[in-house]
């Protein structure tokens, strides 16, 4: 069970967070959310997909990180973190940590400030390892600036996302798509569900949509979303890779 609290560093001073990533800490699941804040990153690691949770809900992001429940192929004992990829997903990233909203006392009209929760029962929340989260003189440490960055990625990607999305409805660029080929061993894998930029449609759309897309900074992130769909072929490769192994 969850146990969330405001994080400061009265309170939090001796706490600490290990900063690793295996199972042992839920880190094996085949995909996790991710924000349009952070596409240019993703794309160069990992096939970037479209989901969702309702038929008539609204697209969700994800990284594909598996084929098959429990299983992260990015999972590495033999990298620092346990993490082989240059770029670590924010939701991922973030930890026992999350954004938090908090009005000032007597300015109830004004828009709530974003403040860092932890999640004091998180399985890398500790007090005898991991990276500490404040300095002895009271400042952020590294390692909790560099969460924050995370977080403002989520907050900002939160907020962006449902704009890039509806962009993408409203020009036809979102196409189903079937992923499945055949592994080594000779084990065949399809996965539904998912969506992606419709190539061939994005090729014809007219001069002037696709300026409005490169003014809005949506461009970059259509062509991310296309680029990322290579690393589907690396994937398959890590899967080959560690069935060999075993």
């Amino acid at each position: 069970m969850t146990r969330h609290v405001l994080l400061n560093n009265i309170d939090h001073q001796n706490t600490r967070v290990i900063h690793h990533f295996s199972p042992e800490f839920g880190d094996n699941i085949p995909n996790t959310l991710v924000f349009p804040t952070e596409f240019i990153e993703l794309q160069k690691e990992y096939p970037i997909l479209l989901r969702k949770d309702d038929p008539q809900g609204p697209y969700q992001a994800v990284v594909l990180l598996g084929f098959a429940a429990a299983e992260n192929l990015y999972l590495n004992n033999q990298h620092a973190t346990g993490w082989d990829a240059r770029y670590i997903p924010a939701s991922i990233e973030k930890g026992p940590f999350l954004i938090g909203f908090q009005r000032t006392m007597g300015m109830q009209d004004e828009e709530p400030n974003a403040v860092v929760h932890i999640d004091m029962n998180h399985p890398k929340v500790s007090e005898q390892q991991g990276q500490q989260l404040f300095l002895s003189q009271g400042g952020n440490s590294p390692y909790l600036e560099h969460v924050s960055a995370r977080l403002e990625t989520i907050h900002q990607g939160s907020k962006l996302a449902p704009v890039f999305f509806s962009a993408l409805e409203h020009l036809e660029l979102v196409e189903s798509v079937t992923i499945e080929f055949a592994l080594q061993s000779g084990d065949k894998i399809r996965l539904l569900g998912n969506y992606c930029i419709n190539e061939q449609r994005l090729a014809s759309l007219p001069a002037d949509a696709l300026a409005k897309l490169q003014q809005s900074g949506f461009l970059a992130l259509i062509y991310a979303m296309v680029f990322s769909m290579g690393n589907i072929r690396h994937l398959i490769e890590r899967k080959n890779s560690l069935q060999s192994q075993q």
